[in-house]
């Protein structure tokens, strides 16, 4: 049975690094993207079972409009923001999971496990 596939876009490289080593010991088959550029042609080539994004990202996209274009052709797909800052947006949709930074990978690994029903 095939991994399940996660995208992580973050920008800070040893963030990504992190969360990719430790979902990955998950079981999760993990994808990497420094920005919404990269984020979106990894969504266009790959079945993306959960998005985790940085809301502050480089360029002109940040991860509230990733995660609203990404929907434009994937409207259930879930999407963990990671923020640290506080977010005013938070709790809009019933697909989002928000985390705030600091926080422990485990906390990450354990909102994915329930988005994607413990797999």
């Amino acid at each position: 049975m095939a991994a399940t596939r996660l995208l992580i876009v973050e920008d800070e490289f040893l963030i990504r690094m992190t969360l990719s080593e430790v979902l990955s010991d998950d079981g999760f088959e993990v994808i990497e993207a420094a920005d919404a550029e990269e984020a979106l042609a990894a969504l266009d080539g790959h079945d993306i079972a959960v998005m985790l994004t940085d809301i502050q990202l480089p360029g002109a996209m940040d991860g509230r409009a990733l995660a609203a274009r990404a929907r434009e052709t994937r409207p259930r797909l879930p999407v963990i923001f990671m923020s640290g800052r506080p977010d005013p947006d938070a709790g809009g949709n019933p697909l989002d999971v928000h985390v705030n930074k600091p926080y422990l990978p485990s906390t990450i690994s354990a909102a994915v496990r329930r988005l994607t029903g413990g797999a």
